[in-house]
């Protein structure tokens, strides 16, 4: 078994040498689409596919589900941060622990995917209205202690649900 492949199903995120405004409308559509991808990839789950873990010590399907929204919340807001202020430091949070929260472990998946459903819509639109030149705008993660760009970080949450649908539907698939 290769714990990478398992880990990294798509292989991990890599920044393209040339980002365009193509390369803006192609990760703002995979974010507008990711929330219907994930509601196909799940709407006929049962309670026990649910509670699979993907890779061994790793999170179920139904923690892997919820912490979608949770993370592009984030980013959403990160965004919003990298737009309205000069090149902010976001607050990071700890995705391991809100993983282990209570409704993320045992909560009904149909409330993340409504909510991830609502989020993106928001994320596309307020994406859709900035200027190519906004996407060089950066903010600092001082986990990282460094300054990401806003076409990097597109790149990255547009990878990320991709990502997180893998991981669902390779672990359906197998099951």
């Amino acid at each position: 078994m290769d714990l990478d492949k398992l880990k990294y199903p798509i292989g991990q995120f890599v920044m393209p040498e040339i980002f365009d405004e193509k390369q803006t409308a192609i990760w703002v559509s995979e974010i507008e689409a990711l929330p219907n991808q994930i509601k196909k990839a799940t709407e006929n789950l049962s309670d026990e596919e649910l509670n699979q873990t993907y890779r061994p010590d790793g999170w179920t399907l139904r923690q892997v589900i919820h912490h979608i929204p949770d993370s592009h919340m984030n980013a959403y807001i990160r965004f919003k941060q990298a737009v309205t202020e000069d090149t902010p430091i976001i607050r990071p949070y700890f995705e391991e622990r809100w993983a282990e929260t209570e409704e993320a472990k045992n909560g009904a998946i149909q409330m993340s995917v409504a909510l991830l459903t609502s989020l993106h819509q928001r994320w596309a639109v307020f994406l859709k209205t900035l200027k190519f030149e906004d996407y060089q705008r950066k903010y600092i993660h001082p986990e990282h202690g460094k300054q990401f760009t806003l076409a990097n970080m597109l790149g990255t949450y547009a990878w990320h649900g991709k990502h997180h649908l893998a991981h669902i539907t390779n672990t359906i698939s197998k099951g």
